[in-house]
C-alpha cells in the first residue's frame, strides 16, 4: 500500500508535459536525450516559460473539455462570439486576476520541481525527504491548477448559452449545427432553434 501511496505521489507531481514528452519517441531508443542538460530536469524551457508567463500548460483541460470556457480564449475570439463590452471587461478581470495568481503559483511548481531534481543531484537524497519534496511538489502543482480550474467555473456565468456553443465549435470541440440542415428538417426552423440566424 505504501508503494502505491509513493507512486501516485510521484505521478501526481510530474507535470503534463512529462507525460507528453515520453509519447512520440521511437521505442527502444533515448527519449530523454538531451534532457540531462536541463536545470530543472522534469521541466523544459517551453514549460518554464509557459509557467512563469501565467500560461494554462494544458492543466484546465478538465474543465475546457466538458463546456466550461477559459478567459483568455474568451477574449482571444471575442469578436467570433460578440461579446458585449460588459463581457469582455468581466472577462478581462478575471483573465487578469488568473495571470497575476498563475504565476506566483507557477513560480512555486517551478521552485518545488527545481528542488525535487537537485535532490538527485549528489543521490543521497532519504525516503523522508524525497517523500517531503514530492508532497511539496505536488501540492504546488494541485495549487496551480485550482488557479486556472476555478476561472473556468466562473466564465458560463458571463456567457449565454449560445456563446458557450459557440465557443465549442470554434475550439473544434463540435459540429458547426449551422454548417448544414440535416434531411428531413425543416431548414427554417432549425436555423432558427440552432441560433444560427443571430
Amino acid at each position: 500500500m505504501k508503494d502505491i501511496l509513493f507512486t501516485a505521489v510521484v505521478l501526481l507531481a510530474m507535470p503534463v508535459s512529462a507525460f507528453a514528452q515520453d509519447h512520440g519517441h521511437k521505442h527502444g531508443g533515448t527519449p530523454y536525450a538531451g534532457f540531462e542538460a536541463r536545470e530543472i530536469k522534469s521541466l523544459s524551457d517551453q514549460d518554464i516559460a509557459e509557467l512563469r508567463r501565467g500560461g494554462g500548460w494544458g492543466l484546465a483541460l478538465p474543465a475546457e473539455l466538458n463546456g466550461l470556457p477559459g478567459p483568455a480564449h474568451l477574449l482571444e475570439l471575442q469578436q467570433e462570439l460578440a461579446l458585449s463590452s460588459g463581457q469582455v471587461a468581466a472577462i478581462t478581470e478575471l483573465f487578469e486576476e488568473m495571470r497575476v495568481e498563475a504565476i506566483a503559483a507557477g513560480e512555486r511548481f517551478i521552485s518545488a520541481e527545481a528542488a525535487v531534481s537537485a535532490a538527485f543531484e549528489d543521490a543521497d537524497v532519504s525516503q523522508e525527504e524525497l517523500a517531503r519534496l514530492l508532497d511539496t511538489a505536488a501540492k504546488a502543482r494541485a495549487a496551480l491548477r485550482l488557479v486556472h480550474l476555478s476561472r473556468h467555473l466562473a466564465t458560463p456565468a458571463l456567457l449565454s448559452d449560445e456563446q458557450i456553443r459557440r465557443y465549442s465549435v470554434l475550439r473544434g470541440y463540435s459540429d458547426d449545427p449551422c454548417a448544414k440542415v440535416p434531411e428531413g428538417h425543416d431548414p427554417t426552423m432549425w436555423r432558427r432553434h440552432n441560433g444560427c440566424d443571430g
